[in-house]
């Protein structure tokens, strides 16, 4: 018996018959756009400094990014007599696009109630991917070198990035409509989770800085990276309030360009332990194992495998389409005054006010392509000093 169930129940009848194909253009029954705030008024939140000092640094962390040019693998493979799904490759968007890419992988199972599936990887695409098979009525198994806080998805920036690093503008007129439906699918899934216990999910005001005019494409402003295509543009102009762009004499920074729009953020311990507790109360049990080699999948005692291995999946299986993009971070001491974040992709610096800390991401020249995962002491203090700049140089309005 195939088994859609999970589907109709996340998003009805109508999403579902056109995620299964990827080829209508129709909008889910339940789906209403939200009024654009365009016309409104801009209104700034209360601008609290960012106590931006090194002697605050409380942490810092390295992700790899598994970028693959023609986007994330989600093929089926036979191994023996198992059945491996692929389900990783997906960028700087593995949070964002988390529940698409488990629809989607859960989709490929055609298997009975009740049948055991083994999932590899206990990320956010691991995590979700075993609570989305366990609704679809499967006994899930997670086998995990890592569960959180110490996988590499715990240390990644947390915020909505759904086309983040996903694909390459050369491949991505093939790769539109499946990207579209995992990123619909997974934000109207993110919007059941605000408001509860923990915020694991919530909203923030974003400010962008840049020293020239907006162009609105895709892509990192870093040398050395492919052209990105710009999704979100393009394709969900309709899901979120719009950006605006702030004028001079509202304008509190010394760049001359700044745009205010709203931003889906995730406190990633909070939202990482909520989808462990979720898989654990479906009956969901997480293994310890380290996986090898690509024959290790025939040791599994299930014969439905999920690989959702990510980044380690260039190793696992020798695959070398997956490009890794080094990312550092720090934490500062949380300051819960702070309401607002900043981009400001001139200066490869941003920060984002997570409930664990203020976020401080740095962007270098030699991040894509970058296996190490090096802690570089000093990547982090420029990067807080540069946003100590930008503090200093603010003017209140």
């Amino acid at each position: 018996m195939q088994r859609r169930h999970f589907m109709k129940q996340a998003l009805g009848a109508g999403l579902a018959s056109s995620l299964l194909g990827c080829t209508s253009q129709r909008q889910p029954a339940s789906y209403h756009p939200p009024y654009s705030p365009v016309t409104l008024p801009l209104s700034l939140p209360p601008l609290a400094r960012v106590e931006a000092r090194s002697d605050r640094i409380v942490a810092m962390n390295v992700c790899t990014r598994p970028f693959r040019a023609m986007g994330p693998r989600t093929d089926v493979e036979s191994m023996g007599n198992k059945t491996v799904i692929h389900n990783y490759g997906h960028g700087g968007s593995g949070w964002s696009l988390s529940w698409g890419a488990a629809a989607l992988a859960e989709q490929q199972i055609q298997a009975e109630v009740n049948t055991p599936v083994a999932i590899v990887g206990c990320g956010a695409i691991g995590l979700t991917t075993a609570i989305a098979c366990q609704r679809a009525g499967y006994q899930v198994t997670i086998y995990a070198k890592e569960r959180p806080p110490y996988v590499r998805s715990s240390y990644a920036t947390g915020i909505w990035s759904p086309d983040s690093r996903i694909v390459t503008l050369e491949h991505a007129a093939d790769y539109a409509q499946t990207w579209q439906w995992m990123a619909r699918l997974s934000y109207l899934r993110f919007q059941t989770l605000l408001g509860l216990a923990g915020t694991p999910v919530e909203w923030t005001t974003m400010f962008r800085l840049a020293d020239k005019p907006f162009d609105d494409k895709g892509g990192h402003n870093i040398p050395g990276e492919p052209a990105y295509p710009g999704f979100q543009h393009q394709l969900l102009s309709d899901l979120t309030p719009k950006a605006r762009d702030v004028p001079e004499h509202l304008n509190p920074f010394a760049t001359p360009h700044v745009r205010q729009f709203p931003l889906l953020m995730f406190n990633i311990s909070a939202y990482s332990q909520y989808l462990l507790d979720v898989f654990a109360r479906n009956g969901g049990v997480i293994v310890n194992r380290t996986l090898s080699h690509q024959d290790d999948f025939k040791q599994f005692d299930e014969s439905i495998i999920v690989n959702c291995t990510g980044y380690g999946a260039k190793a696992l299986l020798n695959d070398e389409t997956i490009t890794p993009v080094r990312g550092q971070t720090c934490k500062l001491m949380p300051q819960p005054e702070l309401q607002y974040g900043l981009q400001y992709f001139d200066r490869h610096t941003s920060f984002y006010p997570r409930r664990d800390g203020i976020l401080v991401q740095a962007g270098a020249e030699g991040d894509f392509n970058n296996p190490q995962a090096n802690i570089d002491p000093a990547e982090s203090v420029a990067a807080v000093n540069a946003i100590a700049d930008i503090m200093q140089s603010m003017r209140r309005v």
